[in-house]
């Protein structure tokens, strides 16, 4: 019997020891929202990436504390010069080291306004139609023409635009920055499948619910978070209309209305 016993503790020794330990869950992309247009992208490889960082919005409660935990970027992406969406770049450049995306107008315009120098370059800026490797080929971002004005505390600052930033293991990006609907938004996912859309809604700046989800509709995202709405009274477009909006038109993205501070994985 006590031989038997050792068989059969030997037995279950050998096989829990040989049983394959499962594997560790992919990282994924996660997608924070500042409120107004201001996002927190981090990658799969743990790379973080600030868009349109006006951090201390006034949607964005919690404003200065989440500035001051800011001390790690790799890339800050300003679509355009206006004060809401450049926000504090500057500050987040200076604490952060990280590179400067932006068109080649407004990219100086900001080094002009104090973004350190030696963190903007031919290496990170572009035009629309542009497309670059950034971070060993973590990021690829593509210019995208907008339907907006631009410029930075009243100094010329090129055109408008936005950003597609597609991530190496993790999804495409589509961040419209200040925008009117356009019917050349059908040709963004030439460049391939839009995974998520960060579109404008708020109206009298850019383009409302209904213009928004028109804008939906010709790019096909697989998913579409609303922003750019609610910061100011004038700002009046809802996600309660959007979502009625994309009903209508018949847009089959998945409609992620965010809280401001919230993380999502993507």
């Amino acid at each position: 019997m006590r031989y038997l016993a050792v068989l059969i503790s030997l037995f279950a020794t050998t096989a829990f020891a040989a049983e394959p330990k499962p594997a560790p869950a992919a990282a994924r992309t996660t997608l924070t929202w500042y409120g107004h247009a201001a996002f927190k992208i981090v990658t799969p490889g743990g790379k973080t990436l600030l868009v349109d960082p006006w951090i201390k919005n006034p949607a964005n409660k919690t404003g200065e504390a989440d500035l001051a935990a800011l001390d790690k970027a790799d890339l800050v992406l300003v679509t355009h010069g206006h004060f809401d969406h450049v926000g504090d770049a500057v500050e987040i450049g200076k604490k952060t080291g990280a590179k400067l995306v932006a068109t080649f107008d407004l990219g100086n315009a900001l080094v002009g306004a104090g973004y350190p120098k030696e963190q903007f370059g031919f290496d990170s800026t572009g035009n629309a139609g542009g497309d670059i490797e950034l971070l060993g080929g973590d990021v690829r971002v593509a210019f995208i023409p907008a339907v907006h004005s631009s410029d930075a505390n009243g100094h010329a600052a090129g055109s408008a635009g936005g950003f597609l930033i597609r991530i190496k293991g993790g999804p495409s990006i589509y961040h419209t920055g200040d925008t009117d609907l356009f019917g050349d938004m059908a040709l963004v996912a030439e460049h391939g499948k839009v995974d998520v859309m960060l579109a404008c809604i708020g109206d009298r700046f850019t383009m409302g619910p209904k213009r928004a989800a028109e804008a939906v509709k010709l790019v096909k995202p697989a998913s579409v978070v609303p922003m750019h709405f609610a910061t100011f009274p004038v700002l009046t477009g809802t996600v309660e209309a959007f979502a009625a909006a994309l009903k209508q038109s018949g847009a089959k993205a998945e409609l992620k209305a965010l809280k401001v501070g919230e993380t999502v994985a993507l």
